[in-house]
């Protein structure tokens, strides 16, 4: 990112954008076009907009400054949660938050916000609202599952609840094949890339393609296990204090959980996977921190064949996949 003179932190909510400058101090914009056009009258030439991801709150004024060629930057929540909490904060404002936001833009670098293109909005859309469906449906098979515990179900409750699950069964298959429509269609080469890799399956390959905008929102692997949550944070300190080494968690956790159920099949039937795991396994380590190695081997290796353009070669592992910054870590 450019050298930048002005940073302008915003705290994003529902109707209002929140914000401090160091130049204008704490000042309030409706979050809406008008209020994003104001904003770009009163910003200075090399400002830095740093806005905290809110839901989908975030993404009109995000979308809108990139446009207008503004340097932007949205930064994970939980991160300014945790600066805030470094401070020990008692005040929480939206405010206040604003003045955090600007502040942790002063002491971290800041990641340049890529606009989504309109097929991956779409597809973002269909993947959380599929989302939702397979939790209604995971909710309904438990009542019907309870309803029958009982010893007396109802036979209305349990049709009613039987047709409910009918009904998301059939939006669940619409909505998949609507999702490889698109992505077939736009990005095809790259999810055939994606599943000759011994683990990653169509709706890993489809989430992966979609999260990093075609493998172009980051330049690294690394940086897509961060984004993930997937990297390990070590607890040392001095010679008494070991904890138990465990992963972020600060990222998206769609993705973290789709890439964990990967690991398993990937540690069987993945070789460079599957010998990963197994070596840390016999170094001691817990079998969750092995399925977290293999995790990140896996985003590795995707990053290694789309880049390349070739397909997975499990023969091939030692220069295309290469992962010894993993090993160090973990092992």
């Amino acid at each position: 990112m450019k050298t930048l003179k002005h940073i302008f932190g915003v705290d994003v909510s529902k109707d209002k954008l929140d914000l401090y400058s160091s130049c204008k101090g704490n000042f309030v914009l409706r979050n809406e076009e008008l209020g994003f056009k104001k904003l770009l009258k009163i910003l200075p030439e090399n400002a830095l907009v740093v806005i905290e991801a809110t839901g989908y709150y975030h993404y009109l004024l995000a979308q809108f400054l990139v446009k207008h060629n503004v340097s932007v930057s949205v930064v994970n929540p939980l991160s300014v949660k945790r600066f805030i909490q470094m401070k020990l904060s008692q005040v929480k404002t939206d405010k206040s938050d604003a003045k955090f936001i600007y502040q942790y833009a002063l002491t971290n670098k800041m990641p340049e916000y890529k606009v989504l293109s309109e097929v991956q909005f779409e597809c973002l859309q269909l993947y959380r609202l599929l989302d939702i469906y397979v939790k209604q449906s995971t909710a309904i098979k438990n009542k019907i599952h309870g309803e029958k515990v009982l010893g007396f179900p109802s036979k209305a409750v349990i049709d009613s609840l039987k047709r409910n699950l009918e009904y998301l069964k059939n939006e669940m298959t619409l909505i998949e094949e609507e999702l490889v429509g698109l992505i077939s269609t736009e990005y095809k080469d790259q999810l055939d890339l994606l599943k000759t890799i011994p683990g990653i399956g169509n709706k890993t390959a489809m989430y992966l393609i979609i999260i990093s905008n075609g493998f172009r929102k980051f330049e690294k692997g690394k940086q897509l296990c961060n984004y993930a949550g997937i990297t390990p944070a070590i607890r040392e300190s001095g010679s008494s204090v070991r904890g138990k080494s465990r992963i972020s968690k600060m990222g998206n956790k769609k993705l973290r959980n789709l890439l964990f159920l990967a690991s398993f099949t990937a540690s069987k039937y993945n070789r460079a996977c599957r010998e990963l795991y197994e070596r840390i396994i016999a170094k001691g380590k817990s079998k969750k921190l092995a399925m977290i190695a293999v995790a990140n081997k896996l985003i590795k290796q995707a990053f290694a064949v789309v880049k390349k353009g070739v397909v997975y070669n499990e023969n091939y592992v030692s220069k295309l996949y290469n992962t010894e910054n993993i090993k160090v870590v973990l092992e």
